[in-house]
């Protein structure tokens, strides 16, 4: 009797097929070779995709930002002019009044609006304003021919 000699050569058998690179059977599920290449010119696109899109957001911020600060610094220069003027009561945070020109240019906080003045009204109106609880003033109405 003839010994039966196995033809594969122990060196090209493994007892763990499954852990192989490659397909190691008919039936075995298709394994291609990774393009780094291309995973990685992937990895890129959506890496600028997503930065570019918080650049975005952060840009609208900003722009919120500076609209808010422009705002703040419109409210100080309104709030400079009228604290200037005259004023005989302690006006009340939240309430209307309205601001005048006299005809010396000097101007007055009056708590009497230009239609209850009626047709004798001495001064010339220039606003309806409001004393917010920050102690500035917010323009509630502004006569489009006169400049405040």
């Amino acid at each position: 009797m003839s010994e039966h000699k196995n033809p594969i050569s122990k060196d090209n058998i493994t007892e763990t097929p499954h852990l192989l690179p490659y397909a190691h059977h008919v039936g075995s599920a298709i394994i291609k070779p990774v393009d780094k290449g291309r995973t990685k010119g992937n990895a890129m696109k959506a890496m600028y995709q997503q930065t570019e899109n918080q650049l975005v957001q952060i840009k609208e911020q900003v722009e919120t930002l500076i609209k808010q600060a422009q705002a703040i610094h419109d409210r100080i220069s309104v709030s400079e002019k009228i604290y200037k003027a005259d004023v005989g009561f302690k006006p009340l945070i939240g309430c209307l009044y309205y601001v005048y020109e006299k005809q010396d240019g000097t101007w007055i906080i009056s708590m009497i609006s230009r239609e209850e003045w009626g047709k004798k009204i001495p001064y010339t109106y220039k606003a309806t304003i409001e004393l917010l609880a920050d102690h500035t003033w917010k323009i509630v109405h502004q006569d489009t021919e006169q400049e405040f």
